[in-house]
């Protein structure tokens, strides 16, 4: 069985988690800037075995597409055709940005660290692909 990974696309930065092999445990895996995604996936998905990818799907409070889908529908289309071979799924991406800076204040996190965006993207990540598994369940 492959992991899956998850991607939190945003407009400057990526944030992406991927499961252990079991399927088990969601770990945050990298920030990355969005200009290097594409890069970065081809060298993770040659080294790694990956069955599906979930990637972020804003939504408003009235679960209308949000502004940011402008940005995230191109990469997921190029996500589909450069990866045909493994399973693409959406999820509902709300609150995981504030999930990740409460869960920053919980763990003890002074202001310097909770100011940095490319951590708050990689538990936004990891959040993201928590609830998905849960949702598998």
């Amino acid at each position: 069985m492959g992991r899956i990974l998850a991607i939190d696309y945003g407009q400057k930065r990526v944030g992406i988690a991927v499961t252990d092999e079991l399927r088990l445990i969601a770990n945050s895996l990298d920030t990355v800037h969005v200009k290097d995604i594409w890069d970065y996936l081809k060298n993770y998905l040659e080294k790694e075995k990956v069955d599906c990818i979930v990637v972020g799907e804003p939504r408003d409070m009235q679960n209308n597409p949000s502004d940011s889908s402008r940005f995230v529908e191109p990469f997921v289309k190029k996500l589909v055709k450069t990866f045909p071979e493994i399973k693409v799924d959406r999820y509902d991406e709300r609150f995981t940005s504030k999930l990740a800076f409460d869960a920053m204040i919980e763990g003890g996190l002074n202001k310097k660290r909770r100011a940095d965006k490319a951590l708050v993207d990689k538990i936004s990540a990891t959040l993201l692909l928590q609830t998905y598994m849960s949702s598998l369940k």
